[in-house]
């Protein structure tokens, strides 16, 4: 079976062709505006606004399969008044139009209380599946083994962004997709009872990709100023992705270059000083 992975361009989403037609949305983060009225910032719920916009894809691509790649709601460890009142309408209506596929992140915790009854809904493992011959996990725990058998995995999570700062001081942030592979080491490490050999099955050295986030509310990475240590989730912390070859994409799809010879970039200007502590940064909370 051949599987083409296309991005749509100007949107963080893609559409994955193989026996059937997948389009996939990653951190979707509703009810980020209840948390934003608690830090001080009052912006009106924006739902129905990104339920057009994805009506627009549905009605662009004609999926079979509505994949969610994890963060579907914000709030953590708590469920906000907005997410019980807005993730049911908001999964339901996409199940009118096709079979949603919800791969939970750490976000997610308690959503499926929050299904809708008698939905073409399926809530997968945290570790990912495969679907029509590709690979879905979210990002913030390591896959499934047999996740690494999939010619193509895609995984979320960091919300890559690219951020170009000139001589004045002004800065520029976009998000990126990310194209890139696994380092097989790092797994045989971890996975140390599992086999990776041609005969087990277990490792086809798949493509990955790596995509932005749909609200553009979250913010994201920066992977052009980041080093291993400011990224979120075991498979990025622990050097599982190759990062420094990895093809970057805007959204348009203009590609900008190698990651590496991006960070060398004069525009590139990497964080310095104390970091954060990771569970601050991931809180897995803000993200």
């Amino acid at each position: 079976m051949e599987i083409s992975v296309d991005p749509i361009i100007n949107e963080p989403a893609l559409v994955v062709s193989g026996d059937f037609t997948s389009l996939v949305l990653a951190d979707i983060h509703l009810g980020i505006e209840w948390d934003l009225y608690k830090s001080g910032f009052s912006i009106p719920s924006q739902i129905d606004q990104r339920l057009e916009r994805i009506m627009r894809l549905i009605d662009q691509t004609s999926p079979d399969h509505i994949i969610l790649l994890g963060d579907i709601k914000h709030n953590v460890p708590q469920v906000s008044w907005q997410e019980r009142d807005e993730i049911p309408y908001f999964i339901s209506t996409l199940a009118e139009q096709a079979t949603v596929d919800i791969f939970p992140g750490n976000h997610d915790g308690g959503i499926e209380f929050l299904l809708p009854k008698g939905c073409d809904v399926k809530l997968h493992s945290p570790r990912g599946a495969i679907i029509d011959g590709v690979g879905y996990f979210h990002g913030h725990t390591w896959p499934a083994v047999d996740i690494l058998s999939a010619e193509k995995i895609i995984v979320a999570h960091n919300h890559p962004t690219v951020r170009f700062t000139d001589a004045m001081g002004y800065s520029v942030v976009e998000q990126v997709w990310l194209k890139t592979h696994f380092k097989k080491e790092v797994f045989v490490e971890h996975f140390k009872n599992s086999s990776f050999d041609k005969e087990s099955g277990n490792w086809s050295d798949p493509d990955v990709l790596v995509v932005p986030a749909f609200n553009e509310l979250c913010g994201g990475v920066a992977f052009n100023e980041s080093v291993r240590d400011d990224l979120l989730g075991p498979i990025f912390s622990s050097g599982a992705v190759e990062l420094d070859n990895s093809e970057i994409y805007l959204l348009d799809g203009t590609f900008l270059g190698i990651l590496k010879n991006i960070r060398k970039l004069e525009e590139t200007k990497p964080r310095t000083g104390k970091r954060r502590s990771r569970k601050k940064r991931s809180g897995e909370v803000g993200k």
